[in-house]
């Protein structure tokens, strides 16, 4: 027979639970006092649901109760069984629990929570049947993490602001089962600093290919979802990435990330050389003026390009993209020359990522990186520094778009 309520809740009986050896597993354990009071507590609830029901609905008397089914649930505190009351006309609909209902709601938020953290499903399995006692099926877990597919979709496609005075993009490889082999794919995501200086991911995108075409087709999505402005792009130098700048949004700077250069500037050089190599690049790029940075770069290929060639040639290939920070004053430098905002969001995303050798699919991938996304973006709660002098600079310089 179902316990009364006033049974489990006794403050003898507890306070006698809570000094025994085995105060955990008596209170929260597989049949512990908490999974007692949740099963006794939803039982009195759909019975007096039922009760309601027939004094609200039966004027003539006729409809009944008519016996009741069992309904096994999975919540929280482990699995147990519920009796579910029926009545004789079959209006009966409970809202506490409902029809079809197998699970709490409070565990769909903590199979997501554990799949944000990068377990599999395999893994989630395991962590709710050890501590919890709830025993589900991969396939089942796959189906509660599929449910934030709709929230993936939305906000891809969200509005967005008129102005993001500086768009950051970067790309993580990730590893993909497609056609029964694992492939890298490149999954982009776009950092956006809005005008009060907060960090927001516009989007991810992934692709194997990237090249002009592909982010042309980027930049038009964020132009229809409301982006009419972007002052300064900060990219590692992505291949088609200036010409798709140019195209979509032709008053746009673009600045090339100087970290991304130093490190393809001495991908070849000898260990012993890279000390002073790295002093003398950093002449360039911290060079008080444009002018100063082109006589340093001078100096630069005079001593080195004896041993290395390749990589003044480079700086000189490059030098419209890179000197775009010289522009500004030092506060505004470091907030544009370099792409550390969003490798910092990368590097993030890759702990989440690290145990896992591939995903079955795109949409297993993306809905991992954006639970990640979601929540790295919680603690952003503070704008960037030195962001008020930076948007007094702009605001001179880009006014009419502000």
């Amino acid at each position: 027979m179902q316990k009364d309520l006033k049974d489990i809740i006794d403050e003898k009986k507890i306070a006698e639970l809570a000094t025994s050896p085995n105060a955990q597993e008596a209170f929260f354990g597989k049949n512990g006092l908490i999974k007692q009071l949740v099963k006794n507590t939803l039982q009195t609830a759909l019975n007096a649901e039922l009760a309601y029901h027939l004094e609200q609905t039966n004027a003539d008397g006729k409809n009944k109760r008519n016996g009741k089914t069992y309904k096994t649930m999975q919540g929280d505190n482990g699995t147990f069984e519920l009796e579910v009351p029926r009545d004789r006309e079959g209006e009966f609909e409970p809202q506490i629990v409902k029809k079809h209902q197998r699970r709490l709601a409070g565990l769909d938020q903590k199979i997501i929570a554990l799949y944000a953290r990068g377990l599999s499903t395999r893994d989630i399995q395991s962590e709710l049947e050890e501590t919890y006692g709830v025993e589900l099926s991969p396939t089942l877990i796959s189906q509660v993490t599929d449910s934030i597919m709709d929230d993936v979709k939305a906000w891809q496609s969200r509005p967005l602001d008129a102005v993001y005075p500086i768009v950051f993009l970067d790309a993580l490889v990730v590893k993909v089962r497609e056609n029964k082999q694992v492939t890298n794919k490149a999954v982009y995501l776009a950092l956006g600093i809005n005008q009060e200086g907060q960090k927001e991911v516009l989007g991810m995108w992934v692709s194997q290919n990237e090249g002009a075409k592909f982010w042309l087709s980027i930049l038009t999505e964020l132009q229809n979802r409301g982006l009419k402005d972007v002052y300064i792009f900060c990219t590692d130098g992505l291949t088609g990435f200036p010409d798709a700048i140019e195209a979509v949004f032709p008053k746009a700077r673009i600045q090339l990330c100087i970290v991304h250069m130093i490190r393809n500037s001495t991908k070849f050089v000898n260990w012993k050389d890279r000390k002073p190599l790295c002093a003398d690049l950093k002449n360039i790029y911290r060079a008080a003026t444009v002018d100063q940075a082109e006589l340093a770069l001078i100096e630069f290929a005079e001593k080195w390009d004896t041993k290395y060639p390749s990589i003044s040639q480079m700086w000189q290939n490059k030098w419209e993209h890179i000197t775009t920070f010289f522009a500004y004053p030092q506060d505004i430098r470091r907030v544009i020359y370099t792409t550390n905002a969003i490798e910092s969001l990368n590097m993030t995303v890759r702990k989440v990522l690290k145990n896992k050798r591939s995903f079955p699919t795109d949409d297993a991938m993306f809905k991992q990186i954006y639970l990640a996304l979601n929540n790295i973006s919680k603690k952003w709660t503070m704008p960037v520094r030195h962001w008020k002098e930076a948007m007094n600079r702009f605001a001179i310089e880009f006014g009419d778009g502000l």
